[in-house]
């Protein structure tokens, strides 16, 4: 790694979200990957650098952070779009848009989210993903909401592309992305003897929702591979203390699960409950879709037209879509309602880069994660966002 690439962060008692889910007091040391994280107590690291790699060492930049949180850069998992773009069009340029807003607001890292659409329109899609090359947050993979969902809870998916589970289709689906795919929403009950879920787990994490399964069903599919939960409670049975669903069979099976955390989806109650029950297997998402960014207006989702007022968005019955939020949003809301900042920092960070399978490059504070960073207020107001090493501007 050449010297003068190297960038310095050093953080005279701000706190850090290190690995153990805890804020300490600690230097971070980076260029394009994190080099170093030390509690020092405030020395100074330029001259350690110095020492140790030479006095003409470059040492980039120190930012003086004192009473300022240092976390890791946001990793949302399930995304469709925003700034009236949408990672289903198949379009590099709204790629780019979608990738540059993300940065803007936190999110280091993303997984372009498509939609129950034609083969055709997931192909091109799928094209444009493996071609994209990262211009802000960066995309670290795919995840296929469907269409291997249920008509019953299909919400906003077009119920005209649905199909049955096939590994097939799958495959050509990863194969055209490059092998990008990361995630895969399903319906358990749609795939006969959880066969498709059995291989599917083998390619990528295989997500249950938008689904009518009961207890059994899920805890079947849990077994056979699955685990994962796509957006909790919305698409899906609620929690019955006669038939738990797929909430009490995740539950029980130690999957992760994702909240859209917007104020619309999720009753602030049912937020805390969930945080308490499921500890640092909550995932915060966004789902957000086209709109978010945009002003009031008339959207689409999925090729089905879509309304946002007062930051809500939903089909022409009523049908709530996805959300107009970005994921430092969500962060803020969940902290808001009462969830401890902590558990809140990981569910927008550790959890999610452990559910796609990136633990150990993107989410975390620690050394050889990318250098992925961002500064906060004491408010959790954004100051500096870090990318590979770099201030993004």
């Amino acid at each position: 790694m050449m010297a003068q690439e190297m960038i310095v962060y050093e953080t005279y008692n701000g706190s850090v979200f290190l690995p153990d889910g805890k804020f300490s007091n600690a230097d971070v040391v980076c260029s394009e990957k994190i080099l170093d994280v030390t509690e020092r107590a405030g020395c100074d690291i330029r001259t350690d650098i110095q020492q140790e790699n030479g006095a003409d060492t470059d040492c980039g930049s120190v930012l003086d952070v004192s009473g300022k949180y240092v976390i890791p850069g946001l990793v949302d998992i399930h995304s469709h779009g925003a700034v009236n773009a949408d990672a289903s069009d198949g379009d590099a340029e709204g790629l780019r848009k979608m990738s540059r807003y993300y940065a803007q607001k936190g999110v280091t890292s993303w997984c372009p989210t498509t939609m129950t659409l034609s083969e055709e329109q997931l192909l091109t899609a799928m094209h444009a993903i493996r071609d994209f090359t990262s211009d802000g947050a960066n995309c670290v993979g795919v995840h296929l909401e469907g269409p291997f969902v249920s008509y019953e809870k299909r919400g906003a998916q077009n119920a005209a592309y649905l199909q049955k589970p096939n590994i097939e289709e799958l495959k050509k689906l990863n194969d055209a992305s490059g092998g990008q795919v990361r995630m895969i929403t399903i319906a358990p009950e749609e795939d006969e003897n959880n066969a498709f879920i059995r291989e599917a787990s083998q390619i990528c994490t295989v997500s249950l929702g938008h689904s009518v399964a009961d207890y059994e069903q899920a805890k079947v599919a849990f077994e056979a591979g699955a685990t994962h939960v796509t957006h909790m409670f919305n698409g899906m049975n609620g929690l019955h203390h006669r038939k738990p669903g797929i909430i009490g069979a995740a539950f029980d099976a130690g999957a992760t699960v994702e909240l859209i955390c917007d104020g619309f989806h999720i009753d602030p109650s049912v937020i805390r409950m969930t945080a308490a029950l499921f500890g640092d297997k909550l995932n915060l998402i966004s789902d957000s879709m086209r709109c978010a960014g945009m002003p009031e207006g008339e959207y689409s989702l999925g090729g089905q037209p879509v309304w946002m007022k007062a930051g809500k968005a939903t089909l022409a019955d009523g049908t709530l879509a996805g959300s107009s939020i970005h994921l430092m949003d969500a962060v803020r809301n969940v902290v808001r309602f009462g969830v401890p900042l902590e558990q809140a920092i990981r569910a927008a960070t550790m959890t999610p880069a452990e559910s796609i399978g990136l633990a150990q490059e993107i989410g975390c504070i620690r050394r050889g994660a990318r250098a992925d960073l961002l500064i906060l207020d004491k408010e959790l107001n954004l100051e500096n966002v870090i990318i590979g090493g770099q201030i993004w501007q």
